[in-house]
């Protein structure tokens, strides 16, 4: 397997911030009670990103999606394996990087779910299911039966979800990013990705546990800053999460495929209180 850059990071608990690339500073004009001031301000970078798998004769753009810089190889494989393209980090012989593009060479893929695959050519970073050809193809799930999963208690759930809001480096200096953890059932996170898009963090934490072969995760939480849409419950059964915390609400279609599949799904976790909308034998109140 031919790999750029730096092999994936097998750390036990990880925080991952390119500082170079996801923020720049703005010299702007801000009103307040005394007035007019001049001060720096600085926002979370958002660039394009060209996305495209190859094996063999067969290649296909997979679009362009906005995002923040950094971390792209994760982005792009949690990506495919989200969408069902890629199921075994095995199966990618050559991944090749550079500012804005990327394409992932694989040894095989599902040539029929790439055959029916069609995107929109810019995905926004408020969009991760956008330009899918038919309803039937954006709510079909490429993943395996969910398995029994860990037992959670509120205490650890709220330990993870107050853990995440302290270790959002680049929210904190922002205030415009969206993170994607996992954590214990006991509440120690040891992983957590940032980006622009809801979506795009939560693929980089799959490509990340791609890369380091520990899919399916059904034995970790995996808590999201934001709400809970579809697109995010989606993803979470593809890579075999059993229990997904929203600090924010969830959709309504994102309750319902939870239901169907058997997700736990936990919305407005908050200090001492939280909502469970699906499944809730996983969670105990001690």
């Amino acid at each position: 397997m031919v790999l750029n850059g730096p092999p994936p990071s097998m750390n036990t608990q990880t925080q991952c911030r390119t500082m170079a690339s996801t923020e720049k500073q703005f010299d702007v004009s801000k009103l307040g009670g005394h007035g007019v001031s001049r001060i720096d301000d600085v926002v979370a970078v958002e660039l394009p990103l060209s996305i495209r798998i190859t094996s063999g004769d067969v290649s296909k753009s997979m679009g362009i999606t906005m995002r923040t810089p950094g971390r792209d190889r994760e982005l792009a494989l949690g990506f495919l394996y989200s969408e069902g393209l890629i199921s075994e980090f095995s199966e990618v012989s050559e991944i090749k990087t550079s500012t804005d593009s990327i394409e992932i060479i694989c040894s095989s893929i599902d040539h029929e779910i790439l055959n029916d695959y069609n995107r929109i050519s810019t995905i926004t970073s408020s969009c991760g299911i956008c330009g899918k050809d038919s309803i039937s193809n954006m709510l079909h799930t490429h993943g395996p039966k969910l398995k029994n999963g860990p037992q959670v208690s509120m205490n650890s759930i709220e330990s993870s979800v107050n853990d995440l809001r302290k270790r959002q480096p680049l929210f904190n200096s922002t205030g415009g990013s969206h993170a994607s953890a996992v954590a214990t059932k006991n509440g120690d996170i040891v992983h957590i990705e940032e980006d622009v898009g809801r979506h795009n963090a939560l693929d980089k934490l799959v490509g990340h546990l791609l890369s380091n072969e520990q899919l399916p995760a059904d034995e970790l939480m995996l808590i999201v800053s934001g709400r809970a849409s579809f697109e995010l419950v989606h993803k979470a059964i593809r890579a075999g999460f059993t229990v997904l915390i929203a600090v924010g609400a969830p959709s309504s279609l994102a309750v319902e495929m939870a239901r169907e599949h058997g997700l736990t799904l936990v919305g407005f976790a908050k200090r001492e209180s939280l909502t469970i909308y699906s499944s809730p034998s996983r969670v105990s109140i001690s």
